[in-house]
């Protein structure tokens, strides 16, 4: 069913059952099943796999995001040229668990991909992304590097942002446009200018253009870009998190192994969360917090139903 239809016909039911006055007799049941769907789930386990299936299945299960037949654009953070051990790209095995989930609902096409800071194909082979990505069945394209000699502007569409800030349009790339869900697995980590880099931050990766310029009010930016980017799921990965000198990192004692993924659909929550990993709050992030005064998603933690599962 389209979410639209689903929602008109929520509400006309229980619009019906109001009316009726059978409301009430049926808040216990409404309640179990609310309570049973939490905003955001925490889990942690030594499988990836495992880990990610659990969170998916915590929020309601692959099907309530995936049906049969959508192209899927999964996007991951790997940006950087290095290993899975160094914690400056998504989980390969992250990764590769959703792409099967995909698989599973029925995903015609699931397309992965990211515009790297490195050369990107030291960053997505390094990474281990492609070969997992294709291990798993997933299509994976080149989108180019940071110069903008490595990217082919044809695969972006220029896009008004009309709440910006700090910018008021930018280039997107199209298959992030054209996909009929998206799902955003960033890595929890440290970032020398945004403090931490988490799910908003990793939708810099679908922009074109000379993202320099993005820079200058890197805060600004990350909040604007959230105003026209919302993923359908967000699993942010903190099998291994970055504490220090990312967000390109390097040293293995800057890594910290927590074999925990934070999984929501509301991406301030899944940030927010995310942020105390690190010792920090929403607060702490000038960007986090200007999504939260914009409305963009929930940054109170103790206002939020977070399921923990250990597996």
């Amino acid at each position: 069913m389209e979410r639209r239809t689903f929602l008109q016909n929520t509400a006309g039911t229980i619009g019906g059952l109001t009316a009726l006055g059978t409301l009430g007799a049926l808040s216990p049941f409404l309640g179990a099943a609310q309570e049973a769907r939490p905003d955001l789930a925490v889990v942690t386990g030594k499988s990836a796999d495992k880990i990610v299936r659990a969170a998916v299945e915590a929020l309601g299960g692959i099907k309530r995001f995936i049906s049969k037949g959508d192209v899927v654009v999964i996007k991951p953070n790997m940006g950087w040229d290095r290993t899975p051990e160094q914690a400056a790209n998504t989980n390969p095995e992250v990764v590769a668990a959703m792409i099967k989930l995909c698989q599973e609902a029925g995903a015609k096409k699931v397309k992965v991909f990211d515009r790297t800071c490195d050369d990107p194909r030291r960053c997505y082979t390094q990474s281990g992304i492609e070969a997992a990505a294709k291990a798993a069945g997933a299509e994976v394209s080149f989108v180019g590097g940071r110069s903008l000699e490595k990217i082919d502007e044809r695969k972006y569409r220029k896009v008004e942002i009309p709440d910006g800030k700090t910018i008021r349009s930018w280039p997107i790339l199209i298959d992030v446009l054209e996909a009929d869900k998206l799902i955003n697995i960033p890595i929890a980590k440290h970032h020398g200018s945004g403090k931490l880099t988490m799910a908003l931050k990793n939708w810099m990766g679908v922009m074109g253009d000379n993202r320099g310029h993005a820079h200058q009010d890197l805060h600004g930016t990350i909040a604007d870009l959230a105003t026209i980017l919302q993923a359908d799921l967000t699993i942010l990965d903190a099998i291994r998190i970055l504490t220090a000198h990312g967000p390109k990192g390097g040293d293995l004692k800057d890594v910290k192994k927590l074999d925990t993924v934070i999984a929501g659909i509301d991406q301030v929550a899944v940030d927010s969360y995310g942020a105390t990993l690190f010792g920090m709050a929403a607060n702490d992030l000038p960007y986090l917090a200007e999504a939260g005064r914009r409305g963009l998603g929930r940054t109170d933690l103790s206002k939020l139903n977070i399921k923990k599962i250990a597996v």
